[in-house]
């Protein structure tokens, strides 16, 4: 797959974190093959996961096809900019093709990136996943890596301000790659997924600088201290945000017909 936009953004993000001064905790990295299709499955804490979840590859020498939804690509810049980095749309009122495209680039050999929450967790906990990321690997035949991000939801997140101030700690954790098969109960697969990443969850925010999340963070889990809601409240202001988009939409529509 030829990359023209790849490279440079590559160069240009690892710039920036320099400028921003951020520290990287990276482990289990080797987890992630240097050749062949992977799907690599990302709890999702912030807008910018994209961003840093490539990282988890980076040090095989592979980029991360992520799997985000329409919205993005249809926005008149940020779309082509996806498109150029060869990222895939998924578009739930036609999941099809975008389990299609996300197969094609397996079965080439491509890294795909996927958030099985499928939205952001407000609770910073692993909320109920999508049975989709053990299809997907089990149908292209390929490993599923598990991959943990942490200290991204403090620089931008739903219910908070932007916060690009330096000196960050990121951190990422590798698990060992499952091998799901069409075989394999998807449904029980996944929950082996979810409880593997929890783990890796539990570890990361464990490692993580002391200095950096004390007692009372919002952007720890309520259970180890923070003030995060709790994956009930969290569902509950999810419910309250669709409504709310839904109510707008609707807005916007009457008014275009006026």
């Amino acid at each position: 797959m030829r990359d023209l936009t790849y490279p440079p953004v590559i160069v240009t993000a690892k710039a920036a974190f320099r400028l921003l001064g951020q520290r990287f905790q990276m482990t289990g990295t080797e987890h992630v093959p240097r050749s062949g299709g992977v799907l690599l499955a990302f709890n999702h804490i912030s807008y910018v996961d994209f961003v840093y979840g490539g990282l988890a590859a980076n040090p095989s020498g592979r980029k991360v096809r992520f799997m985000a939804k329409r919205e993005l690509f249809d926005h008149p810049a940020v779309g082509p900019f996806m498109r150029s980095l060869h990222h895939i749309e998924v578009d739930r009122a036609a999941g099809e093709t975008s389990l299609a495209v996300a197969l094609d680039h397996l079965k080439s050999g491509e890294a795909v990136g996927i958030f099985p929450e499928a939205t952001i967790s407000r609770a910073m906990e692993l909320k109920e996943f999508k049975t989709g990321a053990v299809r997907i690997a089990a149908e292209a035949g390929v490993p599923l890596v598990p991959v943990v991000l942490w200290g991204t939801q403090r620089m931008m997140t739903k219910d908070h301000p932007r916060d690009f101030s330096r000196g960050k700690t990121i951190a990422l954790t590798v698990g060992e790659p499952m091998h799901p098969t069409t075989e394999d109960n998807a449904v029980a697969q996944t929950a082996e997924l979810h409880r593997r990443m929890n783990v890796l969850l539990e570890q990361t925010i464990t490692a993580y600088p002391t200095a950096e999340q004390p007692p009372g963070s919002w952007w720890v889990p309520a259970r180890l201290g923070g003030t995060a809601p709790t994956l009930a409240e969290a569902a509950d202001l999810d419910v309250a945000e669709k409504r709310e988009r839904a109510r707008r939409k609707a807005a916007k529509k009457a008014a275009t017909k006026k």
